[in-house]
């Protein structure tokens, strides 16, 4: 799997951003939330979903940015957004410097390591880059390392520019996208291996963020039960629309340590087929740090999950993960 479509299968983008060209297929149900912590959690039979075994709509609604849609797909327009995002809290919950190390897990089993990183202001952004690797056991499956970077407005957090470059099996993808502000634009620039150089131009309704960056920014949204949440994001050259609701607060415990955390869930839409769909879970510490505990996803594989394991801050000693076997909700 493509190490930012892990990004975007578990974090937000999330899971609806996670298609392998010309392999994936639709998602598989993701785990029940009492176990999506918990990679060796066996999920009963009388707890799977109802239609965990359902075969796919269309075997070529593969999420593929080049795939046609099937002769009888229908033509559905993407509800908009009621309201754009709720105005964002007045201090940064992060600042340069910040590190966060995740473990990524799929298919029940450890997959690799991703990271997110602050930068130093530089040219008028706030650069995030967000790198990700497979380990040994996984390359088996797909080898993969990673990198992405989302230049954020210091103030609004919306995106200026995001670049994305991907080692896959050998072969090497490189993504560079310019963001719009005043008219809404994005302009995908994209080459894959050694095949001709691509191009795409979308729009988005009122907010348009990327993968990397959208976390930063739902760590400043002011959280809180049932807040709405609503904006359009970039992940694997096409736009979607992500629309979440604050569900509860809750406690999680992490081999990290204990946490209060705002339980996000959503739906991603994939804007030019809108039967493509994902859920998304996401879960934010309620502290002023709002650190990113977890999320979780689908990929053609199956259920992906980011687990945070790690934090670096400038002043703070670090927090790392204290190897606990059981992880509980």
């Amino acid at each position: 799997m493509n190490a930012m479509r892990n990004l975007v299968a578990a974090c937000l983008a999330f899971s609806a951003l996670s298609a392998i060209p010309g392999q994936a297929q639709e998602a598989r149900p993701a785990l029940p939330l009492r176990s999506v912590l918990s990679p060796n959690t066996k999920v009963p039979a009388e707890d799977a979903p109802a239609d965990a075994a359902k075969p796919a709509d269309s075997a070529e609604n593969t999420g593929d940015a080049t795939a046609a849609a099937a002769p009888n797909e229908p033509v559905v327009a993407v509800k908009p957004c009621d309201q754009g995002l709720p105005t964002l809290r007045p201090t940064l919950a992060f600042k340069p410097g910040e590190l966060l190390e995740f473990d990524m897990d799929a298919m029940g089993a450890n997959a690799g390591k991703l990271t997110m990183r602050v930068q130093r202001p530089a040219n008028g952004s706030l650069p995030v880059v967000v790198e990700a690797q497979t380990n040994t056991l996984f390359s088996k499956v797909r080898r993969v390392r990673g990198s992405a970077t989302s230049y954020l407005h210091p103030k609004t957090l919306r995106p200026s520019r995001y670049t994305e470059e991907a080692v896959e099996n050998e072969q090497r993808r490189k993504v560079n996208v310019a963001f719009g502000a005043q008219d809404k634009s994005v302009k995908v620039d994209y080459q894959i291996g050694d095949r001709p150089k691509g191009h795409f131009d979308y729009a988005f309704d009122k907010d348009g963020l990327d993968v990397a960056g959208a976390i930063y920014l739902i760590r400043q949204l002011p959280l809180k039960k049932d807040l709405p949440v609503c904006f359009d994001v970039y992940g694997i050259r096409r736009m979607w629309r992500m629309t979440a609701t604050v569900v509860e607060r809750e406690h999680v415990s992490l081999p990290l340590g204990e946490f209060d955390a705002w339980h996000l869930a959503g739906t991603a839409v994939r804007l030019d087929r809108p039967s493509q769909t994902r859920d998304v879970h996401v879960w934010i510490t309620d502290d002023e740090r709002r650190l990113p505990l977890a999320a979780v996803g689908a990929i053609d594989l199956g259920a992906v999950r980011l687990t945070l394991s790690g934090v670096k801050r400038p002043g703070e000693k670090p927090m790392e993960a204290q190897g606990k076997e059981d992880l509980k909700w």
